[in-house]
């Protein structure tokens, strides 16, 4: 049921500054698996979509904020896969580009104020505690199935690379990635770029989806003010490579990840001739949410 081909190439970028530096940048292309259910999205809920239909469910909940990925990615896969969809979305009731298309997909949404949304299982529970046929995913897919999927990025991978680069929010992905790398022993080092600012505490919830402990590299200084936070600068950055690869990346995670890379490498932390991956891990629906952003006189 869920056997559906990736579509994920290792695409090589070319930049100036990965030139003068002697630096081969790829790109792992999650972001074309699916239009809708990309990126690590289609890799966190992928299990749970096993699980849910192995257990004879057919309803999905799930939550998100107002320009959630996740939730759209949800929608989509609810619709493509015979299963009704739930979104509890975060704050007010709004109407927005990516809840519209949500709805088109079929999913009900249900809009909570910002306190009862910290209670995701009082919530799910007082709903749907008599329905016996819905399946609860937490939210951005997280959990021990989605760290499963997300192990899948590196077991695809067709060559060796002397770097890895991911972004992270809840950790689910990260942990999957240095779950296999781990398994494999492979001589790559692993750095995750915290996309939330002040989550000193992040290395604790990936080493609780960890198989064993294992050396990776967290970066903090790459927030951009925090989570769907941004900055001129990084604005820029994204213009400047949309324009000059044809890849679009977003504000809030894959924008900020090829930022880190690049300023890793004007501050000489990659060494020569070095091969770096990057996990696109999808997502760009997301910036529409940050259209004004890029709409200023002079961008």
């Amino acid at each position: 049921m869920f056997d559906f081909e990736i579509h994920s190439p290792e695409e090589e970028i070319h930049l100036p500054i990965l030139k003068d530096n002697n630096v081969r940048l790829f790109i792992k292309r999650d972001d074309l698996i699916h239009p809708f259910i990309s990126g690590n999205k289609w890799r966190k809920l992928k299990y749970n979509l096993i699980e849910a239909e192995k257990q004879g469910k057919k309803h999905l909940v799930s939550f998100g904020g107002a320009y959630s990925n996740h939730i759209l990615a949800l929608a989509a896969a609810g619709a493509k896969f015979g299963f009704k969809t739930t979104g509890f979305i975060r704050g007010e009731e709004i109407y927005n580009p990516m809840l519209s298309l949500c709805k088109i997909f079929g999913m009900s949404l249900c809009f909570v104020n910002r306190e009862a949304y910290k209670h995701k299982i009082k919530l799910y529970n007082d709903i749907f505690t008599e329905e016996t046929d819905t399946y609860f995913i937490d939210e951005g897919g997280a959990g021990k199935l989605a760290e499963k999927g997300c192990r899948e990025i590196i077991k695809e991978l067709k060559r060796a690379y002397n770097y890895i680069f991911c972004a992270a929010g809840t950790g689910t992905t990260a942990s999957g990635i240095i779950n296999e790398i781990a398994l494999k022993n492979l001589e790559t080092e692993i750095n995750i770029v915290c996309v939330l600012k002040g989550y000193e505490s992040i290395s604790e919830d990936i080493n609780l989806l960890l198989d064993k402990p294992y050396r990776y590299n967290i970066l903090h200084d790459y927030h951009f003010g925090g989570y769907a936070k941004t900055k001129p600068k990084l604005i820029e950055f994204i213009q400047y490579v949309s324009k000059h690869t044809g890849m679009l990346t977003d504000p809030i995670y894959t924008g900020k990840t090829l930022f880190a890379i690049i300023d890793q490498v004007k501050q000489g932390k990659i060494k020569p001739n070095s091969k770096i991956i990057m996990i696109h891990t999808g997502g760009v629906f997301g910036i529409l949410g940050m259209l004004d952003k890029f709409n200023k006189k002079g961008s």
